[in-house]
């Protein structure tokens, strides 16, 4: 009978455990721009329906041939993360190859106007949020990268904080790659497309707001020398910024690690 009773209260205990975590919505957004509903994922934390007030919004992007599932089974620890650091993460899907463009060629590819707009409108309007750029930041890896810094600078109206890891910040590396040429133009065509649209140039013009600036890369990674030169490039303009090198290649091992210490740094920022 004792043996009994032990184990009813460890099995109490070991569902406790498993039901405090933080909870992941799947939702369809429609977007106006685009004519059409995508998905799109949001993480809440364990207390959400209990706690009174507004929670700050991490949107977390996904790379190149990914969608808005990526991060949550590929990162699982997620979850806890939210719950250590009392935020919502938002993952949209961003397409296998959007690479978070208004595409000035093709009108099927408005992620730049969903991610930075519609979405946020959807979360804020469904979910207790900041609803202010103070309660905003916005990251990704590779292709997501690009897109966290491309459009918190070019939407730090509505973005406080942007972030990367491992981004494809020059998109002159991937003239040839990636399908950012189906995006953009080809670049003997659309030479100032390449341009305007790559996150190295981007920086030159001062977003609406200052912002909050992290992005990093491991020092095996193919992109490594993109994201050193723009760190030089931001220290020679005296734009301030954290930019993390640690060892690490391309791949997932590297961003479950990565987005520990960007969370850490956004919660500074919210809080």
């Amino acid at each position: 009978m004792k043996r009994f009773a032990i184990c009813l209260i460890f099995l109490f205990y070991i569902g406790l455990t498993i039901s405090a975590f933080a909870t992941v919505d799947t939702v369809t957004v429609f977007s106006n721009s685009m004519h059409r509903e995508i998905k799109t994922v949001v993480i809440k934390p364990t207390d959400y329906n209990q706690f009174k007030g507004n929670y700050p919004v991490v949107y977390l992007l996904h790379g190149y041939s990914g969608n808005q599932s990526d991060w949550i089974k590929k990162v699982p620890s997620l979850q806890k993360l939210v719950d250590e650091n009392q935020l919502l993460i938002v993952c949209p899907d961003g397409g296998f190859s959007s690479w978070y463009f208004d595409s000035p060629i093709d009108s099927n590819y408005r992620y730049e106007t969903f991610v930075s707009a519609e979405v946020p409108a959807y979360i804020d309007e469904h979910y207790h949020t900041i609803k202010d750029r103070r309660g905003r930041a916005i990251t990704g890896l590779s292709m997501g990268g690009h897109g966290g810094l491309f459009i918190g600078y070019r939407h730090a109206d509505e973005f406080g904080a942007c972030g990367s890891m491992s981004g494809g910040v020059d998109l002159s590396f991937s003239v040839h790659k990636f399908d950012v040429a189906q995006r953009i133009g080809d670049i003997s065509i659309f030479p100032e497309n390449w341009k305007k649209y790559s996150v190295m140039n981007v920086v030159e013009i001062p977003p609406a707001q200052p912002i909050v600036i992290i992005f990093d890369c491991g020092v095996d990674d193919f992109f490594y020398e993109n994201n050193k030169a723009l760190h030089q490039k931001l220290v020679a303009m005296k734009v301030k910024h954290d930019y993390i090198e640690r060892p690490g290649k391309h791949e997932w091992s590297y961003w479950s690690n990565a987005i520990e210490y960007q969370l850490l740094f956004f919660k500074k920022y919210f809080y």
